[in-house]
């Protein structure tokens, strides 16, 4: 009855469900209208739970998202992992489970995958069968089809909030504690330079969210990016999007390419969304010549790691600088390295704050300001009650904010006051 019901309706409304000049909200008034004569006209005996479930089924296929729609209304769902036709698996409270809902068939699947990317101008057939885009509301949205996806196409929808994460959220949850969020605050309104690391979601850009926030309103940001994601609440800011190449192979804009244009805009600050090749060598050029304060997002396992991982990043730039070089760049261009690490209970948490102090000999050296407690144990839940604690080690970026009249408070690099609390915490 619902694929009767689709089939007539989509005959009924024919151009009409593509006529860009109606907005969404007569085009939904419209849909459920006829939609609603169309089920009054099948005289069968349906309750009004069945007609409800029917006509909110049938408009979720032409207007949204069909059986996934329910899933992406669903705010305690982060992810959703659809491996095939009827195989959709989703993480709801950071832990991975296999969802009841599925697909009619393939032809579904990849109608909805191409109504996804068509809304932003991506595009994907067989000459080009991967594909980055995003929902409306930003959230990340990467795709798969046949001959690349083997079982069928696949698609990867990671969530982000319609009410961007506040820091206060990010205490919250854990993931950051009250003199971290301190320090941080401090780091961005003092013009340093901050590399966010993680591994796959960890929570990179969610931080990045919460790190743009600190950001004084009266500065000019340009953010990068490679689909759309980033929340900024500032009201100047210049969002730029790469674009991939059409089908003849041509017009294809890089990150890299933004980058370099990015330092004709005049910003105050430049927030790449992620570094993943050569464009880390701009990057770094800009930090290095007046750009303080930009921020952005590297994939890897630890501090040490991520300046490992930035190195080769500027190596594929294919300049053939010398390691040397390469390490005295990084070494001052970046100030601080937050590592994101995802622990096995599924929460999300910063065990590092490091400081890049500079080179020693040849190698970049690195002073950690707060590192997570592992010590504390887990509860009966098997949920970490370790918090991020201070090592005592004062950072020398200390000195930059007493010369901008930067104040921290004194228990931000106390470890006893954060040891006291670790101990109350596991004592509850």
């Amino acid at each position: 009855m619902k694929d009767r019901a689709g089939s007539v309706l989509f005959e009924r409304m024919g151009t009409r469900l593509l006529d860009s000049s109606l907005d969404e909200d007569k085009l939904h008034i419209l849909v459920h209208e006829e939609l609603a004569k169309v089920v009054e006209e099948e005289e069968v005996a349906l309750s009004r739970d069945e007609r409800q479930r029917l006509i909110r089924e049938v408009s979720d296929d032409v207007l949204g998202y069909g059986p996934l729609q329910r899933l992406l209304d669903d705010e305690d769902i982060s992810e959703i992992m659809v491996n095939g036709p009827d195989m959709i698996y989703v993480e709801h409270k950071g832990k991975l489970t296999r969802s009841s809902a599925r697909f009619v068939s393939e032809d579904q699947l990849r109608r909805i995958i191409e109504r996804i990317v068509s809304r932003v101008g991506r595009r994907i057939d067989e000459s080009s069968p991967l594909v980055d885009a995003r929902l409306a509301d930003g959230s990340r949205v990467n795709a798969v089809i046949p001959p690349l996806a083997v079982n069928g196409s696949s698609l990867t929808i990671r969530k982000f909030s319609t009410d961007p994460f506040q820091v206060h959220d990010l205490i919250g949850f854990g993931t950051l504690s009250p003199e971290m969020a301190e320090l941080l605050n401090a780091c961005v309104k003092a013009r340093l330079n901050i590399i966010v690391s993680g591994g796959t979601g960890t929570g990179k850009t969610t931080l990045l969210n919460v790190l743009s926030s600190f950001i004084p309103t009266g500065e000019r940001i340009v953010t990068i990016e490679d689909a759309v994601e980033l929340q900024l609440q500032q009201e100047h800011v210049v969002r730029l999007e790469s674009r991939p190449s059409n089908i003849e192979g041509k017009g294809e804009i890089t990150i890299r390419d933004l980058v370099r244009n990015s330092l004709r805009m005049r910003p105050d600050r430049i927030v790449v969304g992620e570094v993943r090749g050569g464009e880390t060598l701009d990057m770094l050029q800009a930090m290095n010549t007046g750009h303080d304060g930009s921020l952005s997002t590297v994939h890897s396992n630890s501090p040490r790691d991520a300046i490992s991982r930035l190195e080769t990043l500027v190596l594929m730039a294919g300049m053939e600088l010398p390691l040397r070089a390469v390490r005295e760049q990084i070494a001052s261009a970046v100030d601080v390295i937050v590592q994101l690490t995802r622990l096995r209970d599924g929460t999300r948490r910063v065990t590092h704050v490091t400081e890049v102090q500079g080179m020693e000999g040849d190698i970049v050296t690195l002073q950690d300001a707060f590192v997570f407690d592992y010590s504390a144990g887990v509860d009966a839940d098997g949920r970490f009650l370790g918090k991020p604690v201070p090592t005592g080690v004062r950072p020398h970026f200390t000195d930059r904010f007493r010369e901008l009249g930067i104040e921290l408070s004194p228990e931000v690099f106390n470890p006893s006051t954060a040891h006291a609390s670790v101990a109350r915490t596991a004592g509850r």
